[in-house]
């Protein structure tokens, strides 16, 4: 079986991931509010998106926001972060490092603490989530919030059936995580929200062939093409309606005034 490393499949990814990820015109507002909601962002807030990828969600929450301060996009992905634009936007600033690099303090922040920080589906990329999760905790301000976006442990998506049963075997429990965030002396609450996703048959099997998800690097181009092909019988209508349901796992420093 043919597998890829995570930042050699963004690295190879990157020019087309907007394309590729983005299910219609309407999720990237829908899951930045959600962001800025569950975080309760305010202007003045010292924010990091780690695990920003092209920055789809960093981009619009600072649209919604407006941060005093840049927005931190942190990424292993240099080609990733590339995508943020040549210069990047004023309102963003670009950090070529993994969750891992932060947590150890193996990479230079501009803020010595943060107000706020998320890891957007990017958790499971992490090798060991309780000591990376401690690390991050650390760096927040009295009052900081941290948030654990993540798909849970099954997912109702259209895919072909060994591509969901490796998505059981690779995904974290969200109630695992929010272990490790009360574990990190954080107030922690796991939630739960869902948007309904309606996608053209033929664009989400381009998807699944480029990619889109990581754990499709595990497989190899023939397993991809047969797997589209139990996705083609198993589907035969043209538009798929399907939920995407999020775990929210929010974990707060106590202090600060909120």
């Amino acid at each position: 079986m043919e597998r890829r490393d995570a930042r050699g499949h963004y690295e190879e990814l990157a020019a087309e991931y907007d394309e590729h990820w983005v299910y219609g015109p309407d999720y990237v507002p829908w899951m930045s509010g959600r962001i800025v909601e569950a975080l309760r962002l305010r202007p003045t807030d010292r924010i990091a998106d780690i695990g920003s990828g092209t920055g789809l969600f960093a981009k619009e929450v600072a649209r919604q926001v407006q941060p005093r301060r840049p927005l931190l996009c942190v990424d292993p992905s240099e080609a990733m972060l590339r995508r943020l634009g040549t210069p990047p936007p004023p309102d963003l600033t670009p950090i070529v490092a993994s969750a891992e690099d932060i947590a150890e303090h193996h990479a230079h922040l501009p803020y010595e603490q943060l107000d706020a920080m998320w890891l957007k589906e990017s958790v499971h990329h992490v090798a060991d989530p309780a000591r990376t999760i401690q690390g991050l905790s650390d760096q927040l301000a009295p009052g900081g919030r941290l948030l654990v976006v993540m798909l849970p442990a099954t997912i109702q998506y259209p895919l072909f059936k060994a591509a969901l049963d490796r998505f059981e075997e690779l995904q974290p429990d969200p109630a695992v995580i929010e272990r490790h965030l009360r574990a990190s002396g954080l107030q922690a609450e796991l939630t739960h929200v869902e948007h309904e996703l309606r996608i053209g048959r033929d664009k989400y099997l381009g998807m699944v062939r480029a990619r889109y998800m990581s754990l499709l690097s595990t497989f190899s181009d023939n397993e991809i093409e047969k797997g589209i092909e139990e996705m083609r019988v198993a589907h035969p209508e043209p538009v798929l309606v399907f939920p995407d349901r999020f775990a929210f796992i929010l974990g707060q420093r106590r202090g600060g005034n909120r």
